[in-house]
């Protein structure tokens, strides 16, 4: 990791920035990989599958029996932790039901709001060298409290023409038994367009590189909305004396693995801490089974030395995070002021790993600084929400001149007409 000792403040913004591809570069691929799911739907798809998997699938959509094939060689132990993992991640998200909201804004004239599931949503989940099944819990368990009607969930198939059999029983597990062998930017243009066995869906959920994360803005510029920029995965370690550099690295490093085009970075004010997290990693990182991913993403990584609580915070607010963990002593302190994050782990024994399994809260958030406007996944982004009103004789009596003097000071008397039609 590349160490940055007190920067100045007007270079924070470029640091901040995270390493991508040349856009031109993956705008060609994405648009290409549209280009001919619109043009062959399956036959393209199944190419794709050819060319990105090395696998020939005959048939994409998973059959029962494939899935209770899966659910039988799932181990007990592995299903008692996703059934655990998925009653946290259920009870969290229930407690995000909002009561209706209805008000009298004068007499006469009653306003409501009413939150209206998506009716069909798709889910796009990684698969390859780490299927991430908790994906599906994270997605398809707030999709069915939502009470959306149709749920689609695309992932790449492995080497033997299946999906993981994991990913297949959280899939059970959250109720999703429309379920396509697919991955990459082609399952992103598959939900958005529509093929002959894929069906097109309003709003596309779901993380991925940054050839996935492309393909959902593009989706969107199509007229399919999306959760969020949801690109590669990325951690902010705040840390100060009293943090164990064990945790620290094994913090780092839990993101590090996920991918070459990961970042983590460290801020401290403390020089010493920042060796000995250095030292941590090289001790931690051969005893990785995906170190060579992680070589690559600490390669892209920092540590910055800064001077105050106020500098960090400062600094952890420009850049961002995916997921920002606070081991300090006073991390309560310091949580309460941040404002540019994903999700936030306070303490030593909060780490991401736990928010990213198990804890209740959910794992899909914004990426690449993208913390500055959205928020991470919840029960919220499920629904829409629809207003109603509805005006008594005695109500139009009292807001009508209002509106009508508004209607005719905008110069729209047709506005102003549909008000005294109703007064005379």
């Amino acid at each position: 990791m590349q160490v940055l000792k007190n920067p100045p403040q007007e270079s924070w913004k470029t640091i901040c920035l995270r390493p991508q591809l040349e856009f031109e570069f993956l705008e060609g691929v994405v648009k290409n990989i549209f280009y001919r799911v619109k043009a062959s739907g399956d036959a393209a798809l199944k190419e794709f599958t050819v060319q990105f998997d090395q696998v020939n699938v005959e048939d994409l959509k998973v059959t029962p029996q494939e899935i209770e094939e899966a659910i039988q060689k799932v181990s007990e132990d592995l299903k008692n932790a996703i059934q655990s993992a998925a009653a946290n991640i259920k009870k969290f998200h229930e407690a995000q039901r909002n009561d209706l909201v209805s008000v009298e804004t004068m007499n006469g004239v009653r306003c409501w709001q009413k939150a209206i599931a998506i009716e069909r949503v798709g889910i796009y989940i990684p698969g390859g060298s780490a299927p991430l099944f908790s994906t599906v819990l994270m997605l398809g368990i707030p999709a069915q409290l939502a009470g959306c009607r149709e749920i689609v969930l695309c992932s790449p198939p492995g080497k033997n023409g299946k999906i993981d059999q994991t990913i297949l029983f959280a899939a059970h597990l959250a109720g999703i038994a429309t379920i396509y062998k697919v991955g990459g930017a082609q399952a992103i243009a598959a939900m958005a367009l529509g093929t002959e066995s894929i069906p097109a869906v309003h709003k596309i959920f779901g993380p991925g590189n940054q050839y996935v994360t492309f393909a959902k803005q593009l989706a969107s510029q199509q007229g399919v909305a999306i959760d969020l920029p949801a690109g590669p995965s990325e951690v902010m370690v705040i840390a100060d004396e009293s943090a164990d550099p064990a945790f620290v690295a094994s913090d780092l490093l839990s993101q590090a693995e996920h991918g070459a085009d990961s970042q983590v970075v460290l801020i401290s004010k403390s020089e010493s801490l920042i060796e000995k997290v250095q030292h941590e990693l090289d001790r931690q990182l051969p005893l990785l089974p995906r170190k060579e991913l992680a070589v690559q993403a600490l390669a892209n990584s920092l540590s910055v030395l800064l001077s105050t609580d106020d500098d960090m915070l400062r600094f952890a607010n420009e850049y961002g995070p995916e997921h920002l963990i606070i081991n300090t002593i006073n991390c309560d302190e310091l949580g309460e002021k941040v404002i540019n994050a994903g999700s936030v782990f306070l303490g030593p024994y909060s780490p991401e790993s736990a928010g990213d399994y198990a804890s209740g809260t959910n794992h899909t958030l914004p990426t690449n600084g993208f913390a500055k406007a959205y928020s991470g996944v919840s029960l919220q982004s499920f629904v829409k929400y629809v207003t109603f009103q509805k005006i008594s004789k005695e109500g139009i009596n009292i807001l009508g001149p209002i509106v009508e003097k508004m209607a005719m000071a905008e110069h729209l008397q047709g506005h102003a007409e549909a008000i005294r039609v109703r007064m005379k």
